[in-house]
């Protein structure tokens, strides 16, 4: 469609018409205007998979993607552009044309509940693999929507904490991804943070949506709020959001109509912010199509395929003495630990979703293995929660708050955990109803069980007759779904073996907080105790080889709560400890969304980060452990010894979690490896770091232009040789040293990488270019970047600790970008 096409569509448009489509027609989709023939858009949530329209957990199965701390491990910008391409597949097969992904702010804490979804603490990192995955998206006809514009690094308060941000700092670590997007990868759509900027709501911060996004950066596409992230009328269209979400709408309508004809709004930015949104819907396509389709779970071999090699190339070898690759033949083994046969595939929140499979790591090494030859033991529990009941839920819906009065609807759940988004049932208001879910439980041993309760509004738990949990009076928010839930309450019950008992979940809502979602959750186990401790130990003495599958899950790497801390949850590190000193030949697989302490290293043979790798999760990791596949990743963020030495982790409040509604980021640029360098503080693993399963030889780096006046372009080469007798890859990262300055600078900042992959004997070159812009710092009183006089040393490194070689090259002259747009006045 033509610009003047679009042109006479908005000249045909009534004030209201234009309106209407600046908020959503419900949680999922645009609105309508069949008089003009323009039809709805569906988006859906990202950025492992695509969900669809369906609520978090349940819904249309779909494929379950490498999540992003793992594809940042990758540093693989072809192969994050390849997941680009299949997730456009995934998003058509559930009728949408925008993925909300990808996630690309920057992991500044070590304890952000969401550090899972973004790439790396380095923003040159993320930013191209965030050009990657945006490119093979939107050339498979999806748009991306790119978030959270700006500062969202942690989730304690998000919906309402301001983050301190300086300008320096915005410019040289929180933006760049952003700005990669929009003018290398041309993303269609940006999404606004839950948190304010510098004291002013992201969706109503003119200066971020309008001066650099849309006039500094050319920004063609729209700005979207996050899901209940817009809060007023006139502030938010003069800022510059295009698209209040979800609907339908809270602020625009009628208010939006009235504020143009009062003169408070400019009829001209409702009409720039509809054109937006025309212009979204003509470049996804939406003009051809009749209608948007129904959702489909379509499970293809070759993103099957995909999914499994991109789960090894993630994977990072953090430590071996040469016990890996395995070979399995004949051996015993014991696959020790609660995530040996649970397949942890995702992360928590708005990323998860129902995968079409999920291969745990005992299944995986299964496949490989004879019979007998495998045994496996928990030893410990690492969940947060009460593992769900499996149900099905039988559910009553009231039109009263009294679970009084005639069933609304019957509805039928099949697990211990449901989500309503909007309403619970048609023609129930939220203030007006209770419901009454029932499911029949039979445990299997006798023992005495532990429940769990979490719901959004009061509730009771009642077993057997009896009442194990009650909300119903002392009902407060707490960590959970996104902290509009309760934390979770707990209740005993001595239950026998074989008894059938009726579970019942009375349940009744108060009002929205944050979000406008309803839930109930109901969980039950017997804890694991000391006896299960010694016999996972015992397992471990009494076979060849001890594998201990350790880590976290989506329950504590979760948008909506920060972690705790980086320990290990639960007993796993003293059962890690225990299981080596049990035997010699101990491997640990962890499988977390970020950095964790291992108290335990120097006890163990090898130690592999396997992350959160998708649904083909247990075949990935045995592909790594038995060599069929290259351990590919190394860390794009720092794994600390301890939470002390990070950078935000400190006695400050105000610096971490926040203190007063505001959270400073006073570490300015010094994040990730920039900080503990300049504290000269050694890592437990540096930025960068990641062992390989054969040997590399480097050789000197060269540029062809050692003496650069900041026109255009610097080329380094380096040539790399596979060494060894195994096909491996290597990542070539290239790191700037800055001359004295008349600023604080890093020590080094990564300004390029190369991946490369090489069979035995073969040679190859990495290829990396700079702009002055890598040779720059941000000057906030000059609005500018600098790229100061002097010579820079160019260091070639396999990691931020491991320099391989470098090369100098003089900058001739001062090089100064100016910058439009300013944050500090």
């Amino acid at each position: 469609m033509a610009k003047m096409e679009i042109e006479a569509i908005l000249d045909a448009m009534t004030l209201e018409e234009q309106v209407s489509l600046l908020a959503g027609a419900d949680f999922w989709t645009t609105v309508p205007i069949p008089r003009l023939g323009i039809p709805a858009i569906k988006v859906s949530d990202g950025p492992n998979g695509a969900r669809g329209g369906g609520s978090l957990i349940g819904g249309v199965k779909a494929a379950s993607f490498p999540v992003g701390i793992a594809l940042g491990a990758s540093w693989n910008p072809d192969l994050v552009e390849e997941i680009g391409g299949a997730l456009a597949e995934e998003a058509r097969s559930k009728g949408a044309s925008i993925l909300l992904a990808p996630t690309v702010n920057i992991q500044r804490s070590t304890v952000n509940g969401r550090n899972f979804e973004c790439y790396s603490e380095d923003p040159h990192v993320t930013a191209t693999l965030a050009t990657a995955y945006v490119t093979g998206l939107q050339k498979g006809g999806v748009g991306a929507t790119v978030k959270h514009f700006v500062g969202n690094e942690s989730e304690i308060q998000r919906t309402t904490m301001s983050s301190d941000i300086g300008d320096r700092a915005l410019r040289e670590i929180y933006l760049p991804p952003f700005e990669a997007a929009v003018k290398t990868a041309g993303t269609y759509a940006v999404m606004s943070s839950y948190n304010r900027l510098n004291g002013t709501f992201t969706s109503e911060h003119k200066t971020l949506l309008t001066d650099l996004l849309k006039d500094e950066w050319g920004f063609s596409g729209i700005v979207m709020s996050d899901w209940f992230g817009s809060h007023s009328t006139v502030p938010t269209v003069e800022a510059g959001l295009d698209l209040e979400m979800p609907g339908p709408t809270r602020d625009r309508g009628d208010k939006l109509v009235a504020a143009v004809q009062s003169g408070e709004v400019k009829a001209e930015q409702v009409r720039d912010a509809a054109r937006r949104i025309l212009t979204l819907i003509e470049r996804v396509g939406g003009f051809k199509a009749d209608n948007i389709p129904p959702e489909q779970a379509i499970d293809k071999p070759a993103h099957r395929a995909l999914i499994r090699r991109a789960g090894a190339d993630a994977i990072v070898l953090l430590k071996n003495d040469g016990i890996l690759p395995l070979d399995l033949t004949g051996r015993t083994i014991a696959a020790i630990g609660p995530n040996a046969e649970t397949a942890q595939i995702m992360g928590g929140g708005s990323a998860q979703l129902n995968p079409h499979y999920a291969v745990s790591p005992a299944d995986g090494l299964r496949a490989l293995t004879s019979e007998n030859q495998l045994r496996t033991a928990p030893g410990v529990a690492a969940n947060r929660l009460m593992p769900l009941i499996a149900g099905p839920f039988e559910v009553d819906v009231y039109g009263r708050p009294d679970f009084t009065g005639p069933v609304v609807e019957h509805q039928r759940h099949p697990l211990g955990e449901i989500m309503w988004f909007n309403t619970v049932a048609p023609g129930v208001a939220d203030a007006d109803f209770s419901l009454r879910a029932t499911t029949r439980f039979t445990p299997s041993e006798t023992a005495e069980h532990v429940f769990g309760l979490v719901s959004i509004g009061p509730s009771r738990l009642i077993v057997d007759g009896r009442t194990v949990v009650d909300l119903r009076e002392d009902w407060v928010p707490g960590d959970n779904y996104f902290e509009c839930g309760n934390r979770e309450a707990r209740g005993r019950l001595a239950l026998e073996a074989g008894h059938t008992v009726e579970v019942v979940v009375e349940y009744r809502f108060v009002q929205a907080i944050a979000l406008n979602l309803k839930a109930i959750r109901v969980g039950v186990t017997v804890p694991l105790d000391d006896k299960a401790f010694a016999e996972a130990v015992e397992l471990a003495r009494s076979s060849e080889l001890a594998i201990v599958y350790a880590g976290r899950s989506g329950e504590w790497d979760t948008e909506g709560n920060d972690l705790p801390g980086i320990a290990l949850p639960g007993r796993q590190d003293e059962l890690i400890a225990a299981v080596a000193a049990a035997n010699a030949n101990t491997i640990v697989v962890l499988q977390t969304g970020g950095p964790v302490a291992m108290p335990w290293l120097d006890k163990v043979r090898a130690v592999v980060e396997a992350w959160y790798p998708g649904q083909e999760a247990g075949n990935a990791i045995a592909d790594v452990l038995t060599g069929a596949a290259e351990p590919g990743g190394r860390l794009a963020q720092t794994f600390p010894r301890r939470l002390a030495d990070t950078p935000v982790e400190t006695d400050d409040p105000l610096t971490y979690p926040g203190s007063d509604g505001h959270i400073a980021y006073r570490e300015g640029v010094f994040v990730g490896y920039r900080h503990y360098e300049k504290a000269g503080i050694e890592p437990l693993f540096p930025f960068g770091h990641g062992l390989s399963y054969t040997t590399f030889d480097w050789g000197t780096p060269m540029v062809d232009r050692p003496t650069f006046d900041g026109e255009g372009l610097v080329t380094i080469r380096v040539k790399v040789t596979n060494s060894g007798t195994r096909p491996g890859s290597e990542v070539v990262q290239l790191y700037i040293a800055p001359p004295a300055s008349r600023v604080e600078r890093p020590t080094k900042e990564l300004r390029g990488f190369a991946k490369l992959h090489l069979a035995p004997g073969e040679t190859a070159e990495a290829t990396m270019v700079l702009s002055a812009r890598a040779f720059s710092y941000f000057d906030a009183e000059r609005n500018a970047f600098i790229g100061e006089k002097g010579r820079y040393r160019v260091i070639t490194a396999a990691s931020s600790a491991v320099l391989r070689g470098g090369i100098d090259i003089d900058l001739t002259r001062e090089v100064v970008e100016a910058a439009r747009a300013r944050f500090s006045h």
